[in-house]
């Protein structure tokens, strides 16, 4: 069934990142409905207001929807917006205006503007970055539009594991919506299996063995791992922040901070967390510390240092830092 196109749309404001996405994609809906020939383009110094106006009042011959694209539209003033006003309501009714405006500071798309397309029976959109303490909300909103429900834990731990641009979040949910189907409920469990990187996990395993002592294990994983060609400096930068990370939780809690405070301020899964308290307040940091000045030396040997071959020290450290 063929897209319904409104006559006049604006898309404004400061995610940049999501309003040339959306650009993007109204144009490639154009560009399939009436070919190439039926979209214009109106950048840098030819989108003026007037110059979209005279375009607007413009006969065409074109067969189909005519549609006329807009940039930059955040620089104009609404003093210059008479023509353009009058052109948006008499506008042609085989033809879609579409004003995109990156607003920035003072950049903004004019009030007339937002007036005039409502005026023309179009849509106003709104696209504005998300503040990090809100993300998690955002997630979960966005998460319910696919078709899911992501359990607070689990959007904070998309937040986590994924970072604060709200493009890749969405990417995630979106494969996320793929794997699970709509009407799932997502666990933060869920969440870390099949949000992470394959690599990345693996490399987590691999820490968690050293950190549970599991010599075997760990070097069983090491060099399976090196078999499908995972890269030591990858796997070295993943292990790092694992043993790291276990070191500022011994820290904290030899220097009396409550479990729940260290569990919270980890955001990882429950039983993730709970799994690194439990191995830091075994281990203690003064064998933590030692755990992270062995892998600084075996971060030295993936980068080429003299000795011993990287293979061979990889293996050393991963049976040191087991019995650490």
């Amino acid at each position: 069934m063929p897209a319904a196109f409104k006559p006049a749309y604006l898309i404004h404001g400061d995610d940049h990142g999501r309003i040339a996405q959306r650009r993007a994609r109204l144009r490639a809906l154009a560009e399939a409905a009436s070919g190439a020939g039926g979209v214009e383009l109106f950048e840098g110094e030819r989108a003026t207001p007037q110059a979209v106006a005279d375009a607007l009042n413009a006969m065409t011959f074109a067969l189909g929807r005519r549609f006329v694209i807009v940039e930059g539209v955040e620089r104009w003033k609404d003093k210059e917006l008479d023509g353009l006003v009058s052109a948006l309501a008499a506008i042609a009714p085989d033809t879609t205006v579409a004003f995109f405006a990156r607003e920035e500071g003072r950049l903004k798309a004019p009030a007339r503007l937002h007036e005039a397309v409502r005026n023309a029976g179009g849509d106003v959109a709104a696209e504005q970055t998300v503040k990090p303490w809100e993300l998690p909300r955002w997630v979960a909103a966005r998460a319910r539009a696919l078709g899911l429900e992501l359990t607070p834990d689990a959007a904070r731990a998309l937040v986590a594991q994924v970072g604060d641009r709200q493009q890749r979040l969405e990417r995630e949910l979106e494969k996320l919506a793929l794997d699970l189907g709509q009407g799932a409920t997502v666990s933060a469990e869920t969440v870390t299996e099949l949000t992470a990187a394959s690599a990345q996990l693996r490399a987590w395993a691999l820490a968690d063995a050293l950190l549970a002592g599991d010599a075997a294990a760990a070097t069983q994983t090491l060099v399976a791992m090196r078999a499908q060609g995972e890269r030591l400096p990858g796997l070295v930068y993943w292990m790092s922040a694992r043993v790291r990370q276990a070191h500022r939780v011994a820290c904290a809690l030899e220097q009396g901070a409550a479990q729940a405070q260290v569990r919270s301020s980890l955001k990882l899964p429950p039983a993730a967390a709970d799994r690194l308290i439990a191995d830091a307040r075994r281990l203690g940091s003064a064998r933590l510390r030692r755990a992270v000045c062995l892998i600084a030396d075996l971060e030295l040997a993936s980068r080429g240092a003299a000795g011993a071959s990287e293979e061979t020290r990889a293996l050393l450290a991963v049976r040191e830092l087991a019995s650490a």
